[in-house]
């Protein structure tokens, strides 16, 4: 047989409200305590009650890059292990030319292997000039590219499973260009509580000075369309050790301490994972 549920109030306030009503109805206290039941109710209503500061824009509009209309695509292919070599191979057979033909109005920003982090996993980040116009039109493009088609079909064979994420990229960030090698990037992709994306965007705007000292700074982004109040930052280091001295070096700087310790609060979840350039990638 199923419980049944019974919705009752707090004990706390079925006593508040027994007393209220028994002191109501006698003695000296009838007026004063109908005013202090009035009083009651409207505080423990204001405990429901969440007050917001009005914007007028949205938060997309207000942290990403306006100037250049850029809409960026990242795929996560997680690859059978028998699989990833050729999948790589096939990969660099047909990505770089999407990405050299001018009628695509696409980049290959960069595509990797997951070193460390999840494992045979493929990740690939590409650039729409145009913002979604430009998106369509390469979506378009590609149905009619038989080639492109015959990529798809192979593909589908070697995967377990895959997603993407529709981003833009902070306005504070320098854009993703290409980068000599050889190098390792980290990908740190950060989980926030909903809500908290422009507190996020105020405090990495005065981090990002500290970070960029190094020249590791590759891009940051946040997700539009996907898993939603996700932030992505790649980084690129020479290797695991200079990862390590940079990252250290980071806390000598006045501000960092201060960054960190306000916005880990906002994180629901992270994720790093190192990952290592394909042959082909522009990000070497």
């Amino acid at each position: 047989m199923a419980a049944r549920v019974l919705h009752t109030a707090p004990r706390w306030l079925t006593s508040v409200k027994h007393s209220q009503q028994t002191l109501a109805t006698s003695g000296p206290f009838r007026g004063t305590v109908r005013s202090l039941s009035g009083l009651q109710d409207s505080w423990f209503k204001s405990l429901f009650v969440r007050k917001v500061d009005p914007r007028k824009d949205a938060h997309s509009h207000l942290l990403a890059k306006k100037e250049d209309n850029n809409l960026y695509k990242i795929q996560f292919h997680n690859v059978k292990p028998e699989c990833l070599e050729d999948y790589n191979q096939l990969c660099e057979s047909v990505l770089p030319s999407v990405h050299a033909d001018p009628e695509y109005p696409c980049e290959l920003v960069g595509t990797w292997n997951t070193w460390y982090g999840e494992q045979d996993q493929a990740v690939h980040l590409w650039r729409y000039r145009g913002g979604y116009p430009a998106l369509t039109q390469v979506m378009s493009k590609l149905r009619q590219n038989q080639m492109f088609a015959d990529y798809r079909r192979e593909r589908g064979k070697m995967l377990l499973s895959r997603r993407n994420q529709l981003l833009h990229e902070f306005s504070f960030w320098n854009e993703p260009v290409p980068r000599a090698g050889p190098n390792i990037y980290e990908l740190r992709s950060y989980q926030l509580r909903p809500g908290t994306m422009i507190e996020w965007g105020n405090y990495w705007a005065r981090a990002i000075e500290i970070r960029q000292q190094n020249q590791e700074a590759v891009g940051g982004f946040f997700s539009q369309i996907g898993s939603l109040y996700q932030v992505h930052h790649l980084w690129a280091y020479k290797d695991l050790q200079s990862r390590e001295n940079i990252r250290n070096a980071a806390w000598q700087r006045e501000g960092w301490d201060e960054v960190v310790y306000y916005t880990v609060p906002l994180i629901q979840h992270m994720e790093s994972r190192v990952m290592i350039p394909l042959k082909s990638s522009p990000l070497k």
